[in-house]
């Protein structure tokens, strides 16, 4: 009999307020911020989580987002070059796009949210068409990673000489030190520019769309004038014989740091811009007007004249009428200091509440350490004695840690989670996964909850024990217990006391003590708030080692204790005594955790040496040696009440394993850090895991059995079929900054290509056209034979027969091949449909164009069967040609799709006519209503004439 183990899952992540993978967006109200492979939205004035949008088996990071025009819209993209639109109101994906090979890092919208803009660590830039869900073209010449995209409109009043529907331009910036001008009317890049001496890190255009500022590498903000006038005219020589440039520089902002600038934002609707070039903090500078600046150089020639009768030496000034500089222009208002390192910021635009002339701001700023803020920015003031200061109006950051998560640990009945890291401790409801205690720590390295369950006690990297009362949520005793950092402490098996192991090399053994919480030192602060008995800890008494104490474990029958050393071994000691009993030999590196089986006959090791060991407690032989993970393996737990056992490592995996039969269960992903911590529920019903990307795990065990034989097949199905993707979109030259020699892509390549990109779901979306293909080809063959036999027998001939039996899918669906086919096709999606025709054979192509021609004779989704038909000519053009099999279908095909076309364009020109009759209609109607109003007669017009408040008197000339 096969054995089969039942599968886990993972089922829930929290800890995450935050991940610092990508930009944020915040809307005045809400806050959309990545949580690793989610976007999460906040409220943030209620610090609380309102949606989380999650696609289930989606695992890439999110590394971009960017807000619609269409307010509802968000386009997000993930670090395997995919991208999704998010409907915000149903939480669903509108469509996926996949074209690029690396990381999506920025996105853009154009003015009315039709077209987007992506650029990648691939250095492609690909512009997307959003309604017909589409690639238009790949456009080439950034050599290295693209870090920002801004659509510019073209002049409306310009007679557009392109084909293109809505032409306009993109400004592109990249970590190549250029900044790229491209004319999408072209599809070409018309101007080039050097702009910094290292990477362009950040750039932004300004409201009235003829300045735009860069921000590089070296902390150096420079200004560039948009030419409207040379754009109008289009590209065109000048006297000299050079190409008319657009784009002029015009001065350098100074800044107060030298950091790399890498965030740059204008504010959408106030005069101000705001720049991040410091890791804490943002400088906003304000806009000011020309009048403005034309008054404080008047102000400043005054005082200088005023000086000069007085006697004083005065530097020259400039007269009234020099030219306004841009220093002049943008003036620093004041800097916004963050608690944390700066992702990203944005402004809260949903300012409806304000006046017009109330230039307050608030600027929302997402941390790398996992956290929220907003910030309130007051306007200009008169007086210059007070000093203007942003003030902080809302932060979330309860909801997880700061710091990785370095040690958890689960209560006895599994209700309750404690999370320890740098600086703090939390404890977490595991039914709701809210987070309902946080205390302040020191380092935390190890955690355990104590008998009760109503006390946590935490080794710190300083050498304490603390001792947490959770009901009241406060520190009752700290413990100066080594001189070191307590790498390990262990409850004993008759739950009266506890061990510590700690770098100082000693191991100490502890009692608990119970003391009344009233008649003590703690009582009188603590008498109010704690109930019952305190817990504390006696030390009774000592062993000390020949080395680092790394790991220290009771066996659960409470004879043994097992001590991992920093010379790589384990000695087992008898508990009572102390006295040596086994030293367990093998590991190269130092063994970083072990556990020991709940019948006390199996030890697990796991180190850094990507080893895990597992040896008898008889006689201390190693049974089997694995070589587990890719990396250190971090933590060891048996499985409550079995032998299989748990691992994780500093590979991002968490692994499951049979102790007994020596083979990996099940290998599972989800962390995108290195995995710290990890616990095992008492019931065995699921286990939780703790990392480096500050998220919290829990992996559910589900009903569903797992054969061993079938999740091998699985997982190397896995590994051919992104392998086969990975062959198709093979490109020959090295990538940027992942080529070995540092070059990018060679100028050999065109610079307007088609967007495409072999995914496994494109496979499979092709393998099932074909599937659909031959399925409608049998049957049609077979009742074509049945009809030609019939054909030649008289009708009242008794040799007719019935005719044969309907293909069982078709007769589920009730559908005949043609629409069979249609249907399959129709379900691929629509920006993976040219990927999924790409994979069909000639043969099929040949087949496909058959049902094409009947689909058009029938007008069955004439849009769809254009796409097909024109894209397939372009691809197979060659062999069409050549074919002349080809020209007797080829010739019905048109016929038909024009019939059908001059049928849909009639139909639309109707429909056209009929809104705009509508429209036309309605105006008029709304017209005479204004000037029709009841029961107005000529006096009473003659008297609103007389009172001149509404009507305004305009001069017509012919």
């Amino acid at each position: 009999m096969v054995q089969s183990y039942l599968k886990h899952g993972p089922t829930q992540a929290f800890g995450l307020v935050c991940s610092s993978s990508s930009n944020s967006i915040f809307d005045g109200k809400f806050a959309y911020v990545p949580a690793l492979e989610d976007v999460l939205v906040w409220d943030v004035k209620k610090g609380k989580m309102l949606a989380m949008w999650h696609e289930t088996g989606h695992r890439a990071e999110v590394t971009c987002i960017q807000r619609s025009p269409q307010s509802n819209i968000f386009a997000v993209g993930y670090a395997d070059g995919s991208i999704r639109l998010w409907n915000a109101p149903s939480e669903s994906v509108i469509t996926a796009f996949n074209g690029h090979k690396k990381a999506v890092t920025a996105l853009a919208f154009d003015e009315r949210g039709i077209r987007l803009a992506s650029g990648s660590q691939d250095t492609d830039l690909i512009v997307w068409d959003v309604v017909g869900e589409t690639g238009l073209y790949r456009l080439r010449g950034h050599r290295d990673q693209i870090t920002n995209i801004r659509f510019l409109p073209s002049s409306n009043d310009l007679p557009s000489t392109s084909t293109s529907t809505a032409p306009g331009y993109l400004l592109t910036s990249g970590k190549d030190t250029f900044v790229k001008f491209w004319d999408l009317s072209t599809q070409h890049c018309v101007q080039t520019i050097v702009a910094h001496r290292s990477e362009v890190w950040s750039l932004d255009i300004n409201q009235e769309e003829d300045l735009f500022f860069t921000g590089s590498g070296e902390g150096e903000v420079k200004a560039w004038r948009i030419d409207a006038e040379a754009l109008s005219a289009g590209l065109k020589e000048t006297e000299t014989g050079e190409v008319a440039k657009f784009i002029h520089p015009v001065a350098s902002l100074p800044l107060a740091s030298r950091h790399r600038v890498s965030q740059i934002y204008f504010h959408p609707t106030q005069p101000y811009v705001a720049v991040q070039s410091h890791d804490r903090s943002v400088e906003v500078f304000r806009i000011r007007s020309e009048e403005e600046v034309r008054k404080k150089q008047v102000r400043r020639k005054k005082r200088a004249q005023e000086k000069k009768k007085q006697g004083k030496a005065i530097e020259k000034t400039d007269d009234d009428d020099s030219e306004i500089t841009l220093v002049d222009m943008f003036t620093p208002h004041l800097v916004v200091r963050a608690s944390g390192k700066i992702r990203s910021f944005d402004y809260g635009v949903d300012d409806k509440a304000l006046k017009p002339g109330n230039q307050r701001i608030q600027l929302f700023v997402a941390l790398n350490t996992n956290a929220l803020e907003v910030y309130n920015v007051p306007p200009p003031t008169r007086s210059k004695e007070e000093p203007l200061e942003a003030t902080r109006i809302f932060s979330v950051d309860l909801p997880g840690h700061r710091t990785d998560v370095r040690s958890l640990c689960l209560s006895s009945d599994d209700q309750i989670l404690a999370s320890a890291s740098n600086g703090s401790l939390k404890i977490w409801n595991m039914k709701t996964t809210s987070c309902i205690r946080t205390m302040d720590c020191g380092y935390a390295v190890c955690s355990t909850f104590l008998p009760g369950d109503k006390h946590v006690a935490v080794g710190t990297k300083s050498g304490e024990i603390l001792i947490y009362d959770i009901a009241s949520s406060t520190l009752i005793e700290t413990i100066k217990a080594h001189t070191a950092t307590v790498w390990s402490i262990h409850v004993r098996p008759d739950e009266q006391g506890l061990v510590s192991g700690s770098a100082d090399k000693d191991i100490k053994f502890w009692d608990f003590e119970f003391k009344d919480a009233t008649g003590d030192s703690v009582g009188d602060q603590m008498g109010s708030i704690q109930s019952g008995k305190i817990t504390s800890l006696v030390h009774i008494r000592t062993l000390k080692m020949t080395d680092e104490v790394l790991s220290v474990r009771y066996s659960p029958n409470g004879k043994l204790l097992a001590v991992a050393l920093l010379d790589s071994t384990v000695k087992v000691f008898y508990q009572d005594s102390l006295k040596f009993f086994l030293s367990l030999y093998g590991h190269k590196l130092p063994v970083l955790a072990m556990d020991i089986s709940h019948d006390s006959k199996l030890i697990v090791t796991c180190s850094a040496d990507k080893n895990v060991k597992i040896w008898g407690l008889d006689f201390g032989d190693c049974h089997k040696s694995i070589f587990a993970h890719e990396a250190s393996v971090m933590q060891v737990a048996f499985e409550k009440g079995s032998h299989y056992f748990w691992t994780v490592g500093k590979d991002k995996m968490l692994k499951y394993w049979d102790g007994d039969k020596f083979e990996g269960i099940q290998k599972l992903d989800g962390h995108h850090g290195e995995i710290w911590a990890l616990t095992v529920s008492h019931h065995g019903n699921f286990v939780v895991t703790g990392s480096q990307d500050k998220s919290i795990r829990v992996y559910e065990k589900l009903d569903e059995p797992l054969f061993l034989e079938e999740e091998r097949e699985r997982e190397l199905e896995q590994l051919y079929e992104t392998g086969i993707a990975d062959a198709m979109n093979r490109a020959d030259v090295p990538i940027a900054s992942g080529a070995e020699d540092g070059l990018g892509p060679q100028t050999n390549q065109a610079e307007v290509t088609g967007v495409s990109k072999q995914t496994t779901e494109t496979l499979m979306a092709g393998e099932r056209i074909m599937e659909a293909l031959d399925l409608a080809d049998t049957e049609r063959s077979v009742f074509r034979e049945y009809e030609e036999a019939m054909a030649k027998l008289p009708e009242d001939d008794p040799m007719r027969l019935q005719p044969p039996p309907r293909n069982p899918i078709l007769a589920a669906y009730d559908l005949e091949p043609e629409a069979y086919v249609l249907r399959v096709v129709e379900k691929v999606q629509s920006a993976a449909l040219h990927d999924a025709l790409l994979v069909l054979p000639f043969g099929k192509v040949v087949l496909l164009m058959y049902y094409l021609t009947a689909w058009a004779q029938k007008g069955w989704n004439i849009p769809l069967v254009s796409r097909i038909i024109f894209f397939l000519l372009k691809v197979h053009h060659h062999q069409i040609v050549a074919n002349r099999i080809m020209r007797a279908t080829l010739i019905p095909l048109r016929k038909h799709l024009r019939a059908a076309l001059q049928q849909q364009k009639e139909m639309m020109g109707y429909n056209l006519a009929a809104l705009q009759y509508m429209k036309r209609r309605n105006e008029s109607e709304r017209t005479a209503q204004f000037y029709e109003e009841e029961d107005w007669d000529e006096e009473k017009v003659r008297a609103r004439v007389a009172e001149g408040k509404k009507r305004k008197r305009v001069t017509l000339k012919a």
